[in-house]
């Protein structure tokens, strides 16, 4: 029997799991690299400089197996996360299924608000064609529905009311 796309969206049996957690306390500042954080509700992750209350913006996220993407066309052996200046680096889950989704990321309750687009910065960090090779793998948007602790290795998987 066929199933709907709705069912589809629906239907996503993978559970990822935290590969890295990393924080900017201010602008322009390297990211503080993590093995747990508080995600406080409708406000964001504790001690990260994006954390506000009612933002869209309150986390961002990146698949782990994007990163080695980004590190192949920038002709690199490997990409640290905190240059790519996301907040989680994610594995075993595709992070663009979650569109429009709450999931569960250790205890909190997170929400996609959108595509995380790479901003200018990228050429300064990851050097020339930085930020082409960036985009499509830049990751997601997202707000706390509701707080918890998040570590290195919480599963992340659709939350299921």
């Amino acid at each position: 029997m066929a199933q709907s796309l709705q069912d589809l969206f629906d239907t996503l049996p993978q559970q990822g799991r935290v590969d890295w957690i990393g924080v900017r306390p201010a602008k322009y500042e390297t990211l503080l690299s993590l093995e747990t954080v508080w995600a406080e509700q409708d406000v964001g992750l504790e001690g990260d400089r994006y954390a506000s209350r009612g933002g869209k913006r309150q986390v961002t996220l990146i698949q782990s197996e994007h990163l080695a993407a980004i590190a192949s066309i920038l002709v690199r052996e490997r990409l640290e996360p905190a240059l790519v200046r996301r907040n989680i680096a994610v594995s075993g889950i595709n992070l663009l299924a979650l569109k429009k989704q709450k999931f569960t990321i250790g205890e909190a309750l997170l929400e996609c608000t959108g595509l995380c687009h790479p901003c200018s910065r990228m050429e300064d960090l990851l050097g020339p064609g930085g930020y082409n090779a960036m985009r499509g793998h830049g990751g997601i948007t997202t707000r706390v529905l509701q707080g918890g602790l998040i570590a290195l290795g919480a599963p992340v998987k659709l939350w299921k009311p």
